[in-house]
């Protein structure tokens, strides 16, 4: 039994990746005043935890045990809290901006080469999704770029007109609009990394749209169906204490 239960315990455990995790925390919180007053934005605690650690352990649990952070704001909080990852379970690096960079800027500092496709994720999300599944989807689409999307609902609150030739044809009141968002995570083949200028403020929209430009159809969309939220916002960071028991406990 004891044999047994040793091999359950061995065939549990996620088998590790070599892919890097580049994690966004820089920013400056700013929609997130006064919480962020003192503090980083990835270090405010939701649950019983910093964003940030809540979002290194749900990589560490699916295999992946290698980070970069890139910092910038109030570094010095997140450097003496995380340290070199050991007591995570974790190898953590950390690339310093000097000036704020945007969601890829910081990309060009990474100074090295990757042989696998490395993850890239903004530091103030909370989600349940399947990280292996993201990796797997990329690996077999062949792309170069994927993007994680979000499906996002809105719903117009007015009777909406539809006209032709200045004639009424048709009142849908108060239609809801279904768009897919950008959820603000990234797989990328090492060699896009190339096309991130030196040391310069870039955002990953500009990213994609250059890598398509380069070859269309090089970025991949990848559905989240799980638990995300982005705690960008006083209500959002409220929404997430309140979630938090029921999705990471």
């Amino acid at each position: 039994v004891r044999g047994l239960a040793q091999m359950s315990e061995y065939l549990a455990q996620p088998e590790d990746h070599p892919n890097w995790v580049v994690l966004m925390v820089g920013g400056e919180g700013r929609r997130l005043l006064p919480l962020t007053k003192s503090r980083p934005k990835p270090l405010l605690p939701v649950g019983d935890k910093p964003i940030l650690e809540t979002i290194i352990e749900q990589f560490s649990a699916a295999g992946f045990k290698n980070f970069i952070l890139a910092v910038n704001h109030q570094a010095e909080q997140i450097l003496e809290h995380f340290g070199n990852g050991r007591k995570m379970g974790a190898n953590i690096r950390y690339i310093q901006e000097r000036k704020a960079m945007g969601t890829a800027g910081s990309l060009s500092l990474l100074g090295r080469k990757f042989s696998e496709p490395l993850i890239v994720m903004n530091g103030d999300l909370l989600t349940k999704i399947d990280f292996k599944a993201l990796l797997r989807f990329h690996e077999e689409e062949g792309v170069l770029a994927t993007v994680c999307v979000r499906e996002y609902d809105f719903q117009v609150p007015y009777g909406v007109i539809q006209m032709e030739n200045d004639r009424l044809t048709e009142i849908v009141e108060k239609p809801t609009q279904r768009f897919f968002v950008n959820a603000g995570i990234y797989v990328l083949d090492p060699k896009v990394l190339s096309l991130v200028p030196r040391k310069e403020t870039y955002d990953m929209p500009r990213l994609l749209e250059k890598i398509n430009r380069r070859r269309k159809g090089g970025v991949g969309c990848f559905p989240i169906r799980e638990y995300w939220i982005d705690v960008g916002q006083i209500p959002d960071y409220q929404k997430a204490q309140r979630e938090y028991g029921k999705n990471f406990s």
